[in-house]
């Protein structure tokens, strides 16, 4: 076909040098001379003497064995030219253009697919797409790495090293060292397994320390040549052993060395999959189920939605053993029980059916002459303190599990003890009021430590067990170190803070603020996060909570008598729970079981929440 393709240009410059009169007429000559020559060429190929070079729609060139009316019908239908064009791929075919992110995408389902031993698949991929998987020194290096012939491997290392871009040659030679320190550690590791106690040797005095980099982990390595067999080796270097899986384990971590464009970063599909599942979950307004990165339990044909009839906005029960206004509720550490405060003067435990969730009396905590307006569970649930309004200068410590008074504690007749919090050690805590007594106590009520002229409305123990926040009359929040007798300020507002309560992890602390709302702070940063907007607080002391699976959510009492609902990071309300019919004073989330929530009202109620059992009723979240 070349000799023919050649007559053809002579022919052609022929006609152009004689100067034809009739272009039209020149170039039919030349487009009749160049089938004629397509046709001897099919002929010469063993094909039949009519074929035809057929175009096809998607711009690949192929032969056809049909009829040559047949393949000129084609052509002409497509109107496309039956002359190749395009430069040929591997295939033999036009080799197509693709953009920077289909050779991405490309490369990346080729290297999934490498994972699912679909390697034939991935050679057909790579060879009709013309894209390469990875660099071919990269290759090389997988091959020997996986083999375990180290010194090919470390040979390697110096052809990759051109490939490893970086505005600085120092950084380049660093990880050099750093992917010839992993390999020799391997190597090293697996002579010892083997029993070949001087070559691991030679690695470690002849190659491992002349690099002089990790010394500390040198020192470790060397200790492993005391060890007697190969299961003692394996557990002390907490390594899975010759083989594989080490050995893919090590290329992982090689891999972070080296750019993508030369080698793949492992598993980088499935990476990529589980970022964005997680991406559409944290940003779903109502997920409260436990994360699982496991890409087998989603589907990924559709998008991540949770339904609102699964998030707690429907009442499961109503409890109604109190006689008087309900002051405060909070539940247990551990979600079993449910503790209830209020003006007529008794607590009562609730105990939680684990299967149904329904509550029932457990016990009645009485003898409060003031009534109940805060409670504390300790960190192991065994005691419960209970306080109560301004005017009362008492507390009570009960043995939740016997429902004995462990001690009722009074320093001072004109004391006023309205706030408690746990130290975490459970051995201690800390009251105090807004007539200035701040005390640290034993579980007998003795006095420890006392921090004078303190007025305190509320009260949060910290994780260290060393630091009180205590928010006061001057409209801000101080850590107190009863060690060291040292404060300092943190959280400074222009109104009223009436309650606070902190995130598990200390970080986060949210405040009920007079007349503004629910405020989050951040503590570390002492910054103002966000404010939430809906609620309707004056100056009654509203409890609000933290609550969900992992804290996303944030739930409050309202003096609208509603329960307001926010996600973390949304300052409009998710749902507005309605069904009490005063004042709602505290919010508490179960924090075993992220679906049920309860909250307490100047009704007289206690009002369990949870998931719809019938949408419709979530729908309208008319709380009945």
């Amino acid at each position: 076909p070349s000799s023919f393709q050649k007559l053809a240009r002579d022919v052609s410059g022929e006609m152009q040098t004689n100067g034809a009169e009739d272009g039209q007429e020149e170039l039919e000559q030349e487009q009749e001379l160049e089938l004629e020559l397509g046709c001897l060429a099919g002929a010469q190929n063993g094909e039949a003497g009519s074929s035809a070079v057929v175009a096809h729609a998607n711009g690949l060139v192929s032969g056809t064995n049909g009829a040559g009316a047949a393949g000129n019908s084609d052509s002409e239908s497509n109107g496309v030219s039956a002359a190749p064009s395009a430069a040929l791929g591997p295939s033999g075919k036009p080799k197509r253009r693709f953009s920077q992110s289909d050779e991405d995408l490309i490369r990346l389902i080729g290297q999934h697919l490498h994972g699912l031993g679909l390697n034939q698949t991935v050679d057909l991929l790579m060879q009709e797409s013309g894209c390469r998987l990875e660099h071919s020194a990269a290759t090389k290096f997988r091959n020997h790495v996986m083999e375990g012939e180290w010194d090919k491997a470390e040979s390697d290392l110096n052809e990759l090293k051109a490939l490893m871009h970086s505005p600085s040659a120092i950084v380049v030679s660093q990880n050099c060292i750093r992917m010839k320190f992993l390999l020799l550690q391997q190597k090293y590791l697996e002579y010892l397994e083997d029993g070949k106690v001087l070559e691991a040797l030679q690695v470690l005095r002849g190659e491992l320390t002349p690099l002089k980099y990790n010394t500390d982990r040198i020192h470790v390595l060397s200790g492993y040549l005391m060890c007697s067999h190969a299961e003692d080796l394996r557990a002390k270097a907490e390594w899975e052993g010759k083989g594989a899986v080490s050995r893919c384990r090590l290329l992982d971590k090689l891999q972070t060395y080296l750019p993508p464009s030369v080698m793949l970063p492992p598993r980088r599909l499935q990476t990529l999959l589980r970022q964005a599942v997680e991406l559409q979950r944290d940003r779903c307004l109502y997920h409260n189920t436990a994360l699982d990165g496991n890409l087998d339990s989603v589907s990924l044909l559709i998008d991540h939605v949770c339904s609102r009839k699964h998030f707690p906005c429907t009442t499961q029960q109503v409890l109604t053993e109190h006689c008087n206004e309900v002051w405060f509720c909070r539940f247990s550490n551990d979600g079993t029980k449910l503790a209830t405060g209020s003006k007529d003067a008794t607590v009562i435990i609730w105990q939680v059916d684990p299967d149904t969730h329904q509550l029932r009396v457990l016990r009645t905590l009485e003898g409060h002459a003031y009534g109940v307006s805060y409670l504390a569970w300790s960190p192991d649930d065994t005691y419960l303190v209970a306080c109560g309004p301004d005017d009362c200068s008492e507390l009570w410590v009960w043995n939740v599990q016997t429902g004995v008074l462990r001690t009722k504690m009074s320093q001072s007749h004109e004391d006023s003890l309205t706030s408690v919090a746990w130290n975490p050690d459970g051995r201690r805590f800390v009251t105090g009021g807004q007539r200035g007594q701040f005390y640290q106590c034993d579980l007998d009520g003795n006095l420890l430590d006392s921090w004078e002229g303190v007025r305190v409305q509320c009260l949060w123990c910290l994780n260290d067990g060393r630091t009180v926040l205590a928010s006061d009359t001057h409209q801000r929040i101080r850590g107190y170190n009863f060690e060291d007798l040292t404060d300092r300020n943190i959280v400074q507002e222009d109104h009223p803070i009436m309650s606070f309560t902190v995130s598990k992890n200390g970080r986060l602390a949210l405040l009920n603020v007079a007349t503004q709302g629910v405020h989050l702070w951040d503590l570390q940063d002492r910054a103002l996060v966000r404010k939430y907007q809906g609620v309707t607080q004056g100056f009654y002391t509203i409890h609000s909570c933290f609550g969900g699976l992992n804290e996303d959510f944030i739930a409050s009492g309202s003096e609208d008598h509603k329960v307001y609902i926010w996600h973390k990071r949304s300052e409009l309300p998710i749902a507005e729970l309605s069904g009490h019919t005063r004042t709602v004073n505290c919010v508490s989330w179960n924090p075993v079981y992220p679906g049920f929530m309860a909250s307490a009202s100047d009704d007289g109620t206690v009002r369990i929440w949870g998931p719809s059992q019938d949408p419709q009723d979530c729908d309208e979240l008319n709380g009945k």
